[in-house]
C-alpha cells in the first residue's frame, strides 16, 4: 500500500468513527457517494480534521445544483456549514451560464475540477466582499479547493428555514432591506444573480443571502439581465404581502444612483 493509500485509509477511518451514519442518510446509491465523496474530497476532508478546522460532519442540510451542504462542528464545539462542491459533469453544465463572459475564468483552467475549485473561490471571495459591503451573508472561513466553510446560520436544534418557508410578521420592514442589500450589492460592482425566496435564510427575523457563488461583476455580458431577474423575483415574491414595486423604476433608481 502506498503512502498516499495509507492516508487515505487513516482518513476514511476517522470519517468512518465521526460520520458514518451520516453518509449512509446522504448517500443512497454509489453514484452519489462518487459525486460528493471522490477520493480527493475525502483526503480534503481529512486534511480538515488533521488542522483542526472541522471535527466531525453533523448532517446534511440541503442538496443544491453544483453542491452538498452540511453542518459540521469545530474542535471548539461551534457548528460552521461545510459546502462540498461536486465535479460532476451536470455541476459544469450548470455553471457554464454564470462562468461565460467572467474575466476570472478565462485562463488557467483547463479542465472541470479546476473550474470548480474556481467557482469555490469566487463564492468565498464573494462573501467576503458582501460581509464588508454590509450585506448580511454567512461569515467565509475556510476553503479548501472544493470545500468551502462558512458560518452556520441556525441553532442547535436545526438550520435557519428559508424565506419561503416562513410566515413573515413584518414583510415590509424584510422588503426593504433585501432591496438595500440588493443596492449595496450592486455599489459592491455584484450582482446576485440567483436570488429569490430560495435563496435567503430567515433566522432570528432577519434575512440572510446565500448561495454567492453565481454572483456575477458588473463587467459581466448578463448583468443587468441578471439584476432585473433578482429584483423581479423579489417584487413577485412580496405580493403575497400585499407590497407592490415597480420593477423598472427599481432598476433604473439603482443604475442611474451616482
Amino acid at each position: 500500500m502506498s503512502s498516499d493509500e495509507l492516508l487515505t485509509d487513516k482518513w476514511l477511518k476517522k470519517l468512518d468513527r465521526q460520520s458514518q451514519e451520516i453518509l449512509d442518510r446522504v448517500v443512497f446509491d454509489r453514484g452519489t457517494f462518487g459525486e460528493v465523496f471522490d477520493r480527493q474530497t475525502i483526503l480534503r476532508l481529512g486534511k480538515l480534521i488533521s488542522d483542526k478546522i472541522i471535527d466531525q460532519m453533523d448532517f446534511p442540510l440541503s442538496t443544491g445544483k453544483e453542491a452538498n451542504l452540511f453542518r459540521a462542528t469545530t474542535p471548539e464545539h461551534e457548528f460552521v456549514a461545510m459546502k462540498i462542491y461536486r465535479t460532476s459533469t451536470m455541476t459544469f453544465k450548470h455553471i457554464a451560464t454564470y462562468i461565460d463572459g467572467d474575466p476570472r475564468f478565462k485562463s488557467g483552467m483547463k479542465n472541470r475540477r479546476d473550474i470548480i475549485e474556481e467557482w469555490a473561490k469566487k463564492e468565498f471571495k464573494n462573501l467576503e466582499v458582501l460581509r464588508r459591503s454590509k450585506v448580511r451573508v454567512p461569515a467565509p472561513i475556510k476553503r479548501l479547493h472544493n470545500i468551502l466553510i462558512m458560518e452556520y446560520i441556525g441553532d442547535a436544534n436545526q438550520a435557519a428555514p428559508l424565506l419561503k418557508d416562513v410566515p413573515l410578521k413584518h414583510p415590509q420592514k424584510i422588503y426593504d432591506e433585501l432591496m438595500s442589500f440588493i443596492a449595496r450589492m450592486y455599489a459592491a460592482q455584484i450582482v446576485h444573480a440567483d436570488l429569490s425566496p430560495y435563496n435567503i435564510l430567515m433566522f432570528q427575523h432577519k434575512p440572510y443571502i446565500i448561495d454567492v457563488g453565481q454572483a456575477v461583476h458588473l463587467d459581466h455580458p448578463s448583468s443587468q439581465e441578471f439584476l432585473k431577474r433578482d429584483i423581479h423575483n423579489i417584487v413577485q415574491y412580496f405580493t403575497r404581502y400585499d407590497i407592490r414595486g415597480d420593477e423598472q423604476h427599481l432598476y433604473e433608481k439603482l443604475t442611474t444612483k451616482k
